[in-house]
């Protein structure tokens, strides 16, 4: 399984790209940067995407990435998440209002954009990759996912305050190759972590207390003001299996 990290922080300058992997050329997992940090012709490449949560950080360049390819790519783009989540991009996004409906677009039969509802922990195959969702504690309805090919898997949190659930998928995976964690901010940011539903380098180490085996956990959606604070910070915890989701990096698992 190719992972290729476009963008992995939870905000947006001129060294930070908001969330959006690419995994194995094909399918997206958010759209943070997904117009933004590949080519045109790579672009017309993918055809899933496989969204989290709602928030803009995880949806900005749907927009922009839907004009792109639109009438370019093989059949609609499809995309995957929570009924609620589809329910904010229809209300809020492609309304028409804000940028047009492609559910519509060129017509209701044969549209650009195709929305499929997740249930939690049903899982569901895209191009012989397995991703089940996993409720996480959010602002908004929320999905982890564990993702698997082969003999391989990784668990993604996406946004989340403390959760459970996350946590028991990860102990009962046998082939867990790394756990993709967020980490948004510092702990002097405590109160804006917990009204949120983020995490910090010290509720990081509280959640990391429920995980039962070592496995490679790599940092992600850290804001970008709150950097070099948060890897102080968790540099201090002097735990080595913590590393960084690297932006433009390929990891191969």
């Amino acid at each position: 399984m190719k992972v290729r990290v476009l963008g992995g922080y939870g905000g947006e300058s001129l060294d930070c790209r908001m969330t959006c992997l690419i995994i194995n050329d094909r399918i997206a997992l958010d759209a943070g940067s997904l117009s933004q940090a590949l080519a045109i012709e790579e672009q017309r490449q993918i055809h899933s995407i496989v969204l989290t949560h709602s928030h803009m950080d995880h949806t900005t360049s749907l927009p922009f990435f839907i004009e792109n390819v639109y009438g370019h790519s093989d059949g609609s783009i499809d995309l995957y998440s929570a009924p609620e989540t589809i329910y904010a991009l229809r209300k809020y996004l492609f309304n028409n209002a804000t940028w047009p409906d492609f559910t519509r677009l060129p017509n209701h039969l044969l549209p650009a954009v195709e929305f499929h509802e997740l249930a939690h922990e049903q899982p569901f195959v895209l191009d012989d990759v397995r991703f089940t969702p996993i409720p996480v504690n959010h602002l908004v309805p929320t999905h982890g996912f564990l993702i698997e090919q082969g003999d391989a898997a990784i668990l993604w949190s996406s946004d989340t305050g403390p959760t459970s659930r996350f946590w028991e998928v990860a102990n009962q995976t046998a082939n867990l190759k790394a756990i993709c964690i967020e980490t948004s901010f510092d702990n002097a940011l405590q109160h804006i972590a917990d009204v949120s539903f983020h995490l910090t380098p010290q509720t990081l180490q509280v959640e990391l207390e429920k995980l039962e085996r070592r496995v490679p956990i790599l940092l992600h959606h850290l804001k970008p003001p709150c950097i070099e604070r948060i890897r102080s910070e968790v540099g201090a915890l002097g735990n080595p299996d913590i590393d960084y989701l690297e932006q433009d990096k390929i990891y191969d698992f």
